[in-house]
């Protein structure tokens, strides 16, 4: 397999850049979601709101492209989609190429954009070294050039259990990538709630790069929820409750979603109400077609995606959920009793962050484990009646964002230092 060069070369290039063009550069690892994708737009938003004339150039192997909208002077590089199956393991999802050479490709791709481009700041998204290290060739060729890139690492805070991140990071040299090339680590979440610091043992010497910046939610807002509760309650009795049901993009969502049609008759006995059901953009179209024919004759609206999730949640009376990062804000940020049930695999991360906001009293959970058609309905049933309230004196900071974006730009400082110096 050739070997991928160190692009010194390119450095002329680099030099006849005009100085004034803040170019900023991120990448965003989401081969089978929607989650990296939306932080990475609505940081870019912030950055765009604080630096307006500032470029920026995305990485994402996303299958969806550009499904959120995008900040103005903000453009995206589409890399070979790749998944993780477990732990370490990853696989290509489109091209029939093994998972070496299509590492290969990527490595090259990412190191000769950015080399041209030569941006200020470079902003990586949960991966220190990029999926298995695709990410260190660029690392190494920008330290060495002229560029003065300063790097930023963003991570959601719960990754999977310490035990498996530790590990797949001391085996893949995410520690040594952080204390090589990193001069600030962003923490998408709350101290008090997940230590990344403990949790992950970062080394004394990298803990003073990080900081929380609270959850980075979607930045739209919900206006139609008016709309969205009386189309779906239409010629409904006034009593009649809305249950939302969302799984991002919805991949592993179907075991969820099908024991929850299982217990709806159940529920109904006791509360009238309406499901209205995303799918998710991922979910297999077998599995859908399975969902949408015991769907029939039920109080069921099913959907594969819809343009407004805020609203939608807004909209609710309740909210049933899988736990990702980008769900969970969400509904957090709209304020809605929820009942989240997190998936079982391949990671712990949306356990950990479901029993996390349930021993915070921000949803309900139950445990996958532990889901059956009645213990659904009878949590559903209880839920109505006994709603889980949120704790107001401990509300969850939903600015990450802006403070990231914030941190993100306050790098430069310390960039005119180093080309000072």
């Amino acid at each position: 397999m050739a070997k991928i060069l160190p692009f010194y070369k390119e450095e002329s290039t680099i030099e006849t850049r005009k100085p004034e063009g803040l170019r900023i550069a991120m990448y965003s690892q989401d081969g089978f979601g929607l989650g990296h994708m939306q932080r990475t737009c609505s940081i870019a938003w912030e950055i765009y709101r604080l630096h307006e004339e500032a470029s920026i150039l995305t990485f994402s192997d996303s299958q969806l492209g550009q499904f959120f909208p995008i900040s103005p002077h903000h453009d995206y590089i589409k890399l070979p989609s790749i998944a993780k199956d477990g732990p370490g393991n990853w696989k290509a999802t489109h091209l029939s190429m093994s998972f070496p050479e299509i590492l290969h490709l990527r490595k090259q791709l990412i190191s000769h954009v950015l080399l041209n481009y030569a941006p200020d700041i470079f902003l990586v998204d949960h991966m220190p070294h990029g999926a298995m290290g695709e990410l260190l060739p660029a690392l190494e060729a920008m330290k060495h050039s002229r560029i003065h890139t300063q790097v930023v690492l963003g991570l959601r805070d719960i990754l999977d259990s310490p035990e498996v991140t530790i590990n797949r990071w001391r085996v893949e040299g995410a520690y040594d990538a952080i204390e090589r090339y990193y001069a600030r680590i962003l923490v998408f979440g709350m101290q008090d709630v997940y230590n990344i610091v403990e949790k992950y043992q970062i080394p004394e010497g990298e803990a003073r790069k990080v900081f929380y910046c609270g959850y980075v939610t979607n930045l739209a807002t919900a206006n139609n929820a008016h709309t969205i509760r009386a189309r779906f309650l239409a010629n409904k009795s006034i009593d009649t409750r809305l249950i939302v049901v969302m799984a991002g993009g919805g991949a592993d969502a179907y075991p969820m979603m099908s024991k929850l049609i299982d217990a709806l008759p159940k529920v109904l006995e006791h509360q009238k109400c309406v499901l209205a059901v995303v799918t998710g953009p991922f979910m297999p179209a077998e599995l859908i077609a399975d969902l949408n024919r015991r769907a029939e004759g039920l109080p069921i609206h099913m959907m594969e995606s819809v343009n407004d999730s805020l609203s939608h949640i807004a909209a609710a009376d309740l909210v049933i959920s899988m736990a990702g990062y980008n769900t969970s804000v969400e509904i957090l940020r709209m304020r809605k009793p929820a009942i989240m049930i997190p998936r079982s695999g391949p990671s712990a991360e949306q356990r950990t962050r479901a029993r996390l906001f349930a021993d915070k009293h921000w949803v309900d959970m139950i445990d996958p484990d532990e889901l059956t058609p009645k213990k659904f309905a009878q949590r559903i049933s209880y839920h109505f009646k006994h709603p889980v309230e949120g704790n107001p004196n401990d509300p969850p900071n939903l600015n990450g964002a802006a403070a990231a974006a914030a941190l993100t730009l306050s790098v430069l400082a310390s960039k005119s230092e180093r080309v000072l110096n």
